[in-house]
């Protein structure tokens, strides 16, 4: 069993850190899960390179950290409904995720985070990019702050799944702003695709203001972007980050595992 100190690298000024050091297709112990764990709640997203996961690696790995939540809306990798198929064919133009979102803000317990592993790669592009809400919410006036702390959203699965599923959940209501379940920062907690509008408002009242975060917050400063490479491996905190799939390899084809884990309702 692995224990020993890893090795963290910044890759950007707000969010974003490379792990080296560890093998995660071998058993971690406690104190490396641990020293994981902050990482991930202190740089919202975390990379690993050269790691060698088959499904059932993958799955392990993501039980040290909460309990696993089937997707419902994906197709689960054959063998391992704990995995989901990220795919993008050679023929499709579409790419999902291809939108600033932050997945499964539209359950009333959003998901504590994701685990990304590559599997099949272009030849280039695909990458993708991830931005922090907890900056986002740090360089707000205190003016807008205050505003928002009283606010509320409602999300929906409805804009993107509704039309070709019957499991679609009803729309949930969420704090504008959440403090973040371990470390009490706050952030902003609304993405483009599944924040439908702000509580006691109209949708057309509330676009103005919603649009507004979501450019304010993906703006170059608080992003950083993965080049993914064969063995790469992110594990994101879905409370503090939003992230993008970058549809830049029409003509070739993208495989990625994704394991999300649970989370528990938020509050501001």
């Amino acid at each position: 069993m692995q224990s020993q100190n890893l090795t963290l690298k910044p890759i950007s000024g707000f969010i974003g850190a490379e792990i080296q050091g560890v093998d995660l297709s071998q058993a971690i112990s406690d104190e490396v899960v641990q020293q994981i764990k902050a990482a991930l709640f202190d740089y919202g997203v975390i990379f690993f390179r050269k790691q060698n996961l088959r499904p059932a690696d993958q799955i392990a790995l993501a039980e040290r950290f909460g309990e696993i939540e089937v997707n419902r809306f994906f197709t689960p990798v054959e063998g391992y409904a704990q995995i989901a198929e990220v795919r993008k064919e050679a023929h499709q133009k579409h790419a999902i995720g291809s939108q600033w979102h932050t997945d499964h803000s539209y359950d009333v317990a959003p998901a504590l985070g994701s685990i990304f592993y590559a599997v099949e790669l272009p030849p280039f592009g695909g990458d993708t990019a991830f931005a922090s809400m907890v900056a986002a919410y740090d360089h707000l006036s205190d003016g807008l702050k205050e505003t928002l702390d009283q606010l509320k959203a409602w999300h929906s699965a409805m804009t993107v799944f509704g039309k070709n599923h019957d499991n679609v959940p009803p729309a949930v209501l969420h704090p504008i702003v959440i403090r973040h379940p371990e470390t009490g920062c706050k952030a902003l907690f609304v993405n483009p695709v599944f924040t439908t509008r702000i509580d006691g408002w109209t949708e057309a009242e509330s676009q103005p203001l919603l649009k507004y975060l979501y450019e304010f917050a993906t703006q170059p400063a608080f992003c950083c972007r993965l080049q993914w490479h064969p063995g790469s491996l992110a594990f994101w905190d879905n409370r503090i980050t939003q992230h993008l799939a970058i549809n830049d390899y029409d003509g070739h084809r993208r495989l990625m595992h994704r394991i999300t884990l649970k989370g528990r309702p938020l509050s501001a």
